[in-house]
């Protein structure tokens, strides 16, 4: 059942560096909730992991920094009512985690400034909008 997690190309998660930790399950699923662990938490320790090269590490400490406890990356799921669907949904979970923390960051908005003729179309608009509202207000007089 232990399998590789595949992140990319270039970066898969042996199964030896996954901890998973399994309790019983809240919720539905009759008698099999007073018997059958199916809850799964899985944990990666960033920082003991051979994988990871400094770069990727530190970019991941940086993006998921507040969902580490200790440098772990820690995942809980108790959906189903099996403990095998669990432990699938919680690496699916775990890979997209580490993905999405991978990801370089956005590039930063290049501050512009509007050109001299939206600016002027722009005040213009207000203009006309400002007449029209002046008209409305304009009561008729008993002589038209």
């Amino acid at each position: 059942m232990e399998r590789d997690l595949v992140i990319t190309q270039r970066l898969v998660i042996p199964a030896a560096e996954l901890h998973w930790r399994f309790s019983r399950s809240s919720g539905p699923g009759g008698q099999n909730v007073n018997k059958v662990e199916t809850a799964v938490e899985l944990q990666f320790d960033l920082n003991r992991s051979a994988v990871l090269g400094e770069f990727r590490r530190q970019r991941l400490l940086e993006r998921l920094g507040p969902q580490l406890v200790n440098g772990c990356l820690r995942v809980a799921v108790a959906e189903h009512r099996s403990q095998w669907q669990n432990r699938q949904l919680a690496l699916v979970r775990l890979g997209e985690l580490l993905r999405e923390g991978l990801k370089p960051p956005p590039k930063a908005r290049r501050i512009t400034k509007p050109t001299r003729s939206s600016t002027r179309r722009r005040l213009d608009s207000k203009k006309q909008r400002g007449q029209i509202k002046q008209q409305r207000q304009r009561r008729p007089s008993m002589d038209d």
